[in-house]
């Protein structure tokens, strides 16, 4: 097989990437980088293999885990339900695991797979199943390509072992949000466990190759050469295609649990050359809506992200902080979410926001017109008062 070893000091390159690429969710990426760098030193380094490596004899568990981010940096999962998660859904199926993956490359869920193959010496696969975080279990590709969840299982640091078999992906997330509200608001999940052929149709791949790449941007490196902080934003947005929607600080932050989720919104005033406008945020655990003074700037299920102005570091929902000084991106999303049942899967009207989903390109591109529009305006208007 094709095979990275991965390292301790390769960890926070991963962690910091996969929370860009998390749109805010997915965990908090330094609590998960904690535990999987602690697992590492002690068991050695994680093998990571190519999804075009998997064959229908290898049986794949997506591990990561499920609730609130904010309670996430509060009550730290156990590594002892990495262990028991997979014995749990082993003993289910009757089938031993031959590697595990992320459900989810974003923030500390692109983490618990990591810790877990560190203790089980199981490799890791490189990809995903959503390219992204999203909140809801059923919000993943397996899902878009009709597969059911199949068998799922869900521990929490207690113990508890609580295996079900729901009818589709919709259930899937009713019960298991039920169950995890119950458990205190977070625990670690396996669900949609496939063999390899079906893990090669439908999940993304090189997500943690790529999240790794943000990463040492974010570190310092890009292409051989060593960046200043003040260039990291504008060479990672040449990494992933991005734009910039927004320079600002947090003027307003309303955020709270509800549902098993964390939920919100943030308003910036902005600054420099955005002084005087206004950017609205709103979030379910990931960033889903941006709008620039009122009108669509970035929508779910393409990628909005919230950087460090200064430093390019990105900014989880639990940790965006009023006065905050940051800079908000844009980038297009898988292909698999632009259809027509990733649109009904994950789109504005899934969660209830009546807009009507634009790629994010087309909106910047709108957007930049609009304004050389007012510009040629201005300009004419100037020239007439000489």
């Amino acid at each position: 097989m094709s095979e990275t070893m991965i390292d301790f000091d390769h960890v926070d390159e991963i962690a910091l990437g996969a929370a860009v690429l998390g749109t805010g969710g997915g965990g908090d990426p330094h609590i998960g980088s904690l535990i999987a760098k602690r697992l590492i030193r002690r068991e050695g380094p994680v093998r990571m293999i190519s999804i075009d490596e998997l064959t229908s004899d290898d049986f794949v568990l997506p591990i990561g885990g499920i609730g609130a981010p904010s309670v996430d940096v509060e009550r730290i999962m156990s590594e002892g339900e990495f262990a028991h998660a997979i014995q749990a859904l082993e003993r289910a199926v009757g089938r031993k695991a031959t590697a595990l993956m992320p459900i989810e490359v974003g923030g500390g869920n692109s983490m618990v797979p990591l810790a877990a193959a560190a203790v089980t010496g199981l490799p890791l696969v490189d990809a995903d199943a959503m390219g992204r975080a999203f909140p809801e279990a059923q919000m993943v590709t397996f899902h878009l390509a009709g597969y059911g969840p199949g068998t799922t299982v869900l521990v929490d640091h207690h113990g508890n072992e609580i295996v079900s078999r729901p009818v589709d992906g919709e259930w899937s997330e009713r019960l298991a949000r039920v169950v995890t509200v119950e458990l205190g608001g977070s625990a670690t999940m396996i669900d949609y466990a496939y063999d390899g052929e079906v893990v090669r149709e439908c999940a993304i791949p090189g997500t943690l190759t790529l999240a790794r790449r943000i990463g040492q941007i974010l570190l310092g490196e890009f292409e051989g050469e060593r960046l200043r902080d003040d260039e990291k934003i504008a060479a990672l947005s040449r990494e992933l295609g991005a734009v910039k929607l927004f320079t600002g600080k947090v003027a307003d932050l309303q955020r709270e649990f509800a549902g098993g989720f964390t939920r919100g919104l943030a308003r910036l005033a902005g600054v420099g050359e955005d002084r005087g406008s206004e950017l609205q945020l709103d979030f379910q655990n990931e960033m889903l809506l941006a709008r620039r003074d009122g009108e669509l700037a970035a929508v779910t299920p393409d990628l909005i992200a919230v950087l460090d102005l200064a430093t390019g570091s990105p900014i989880t929902t639990e940790s965006l902080r009023y006065g905050a000084r940051v800079a908000v991106i844009a980038m297009p999303c898988h292909e698999k979410w632009r259809t027509p049942i990733g649109l009904e899967t994950a789109g504005p009207q899934y969660f209830g926001y009546d807009v009507e989903w634009q790629p994010v390109e087309q909106l910047v591109a709108a957007g930049m017109l609009e304004a050389s529009a007012n510009l040629d305006d201005s300009d004419v208007a100037e020239e007439n008062s000489k």
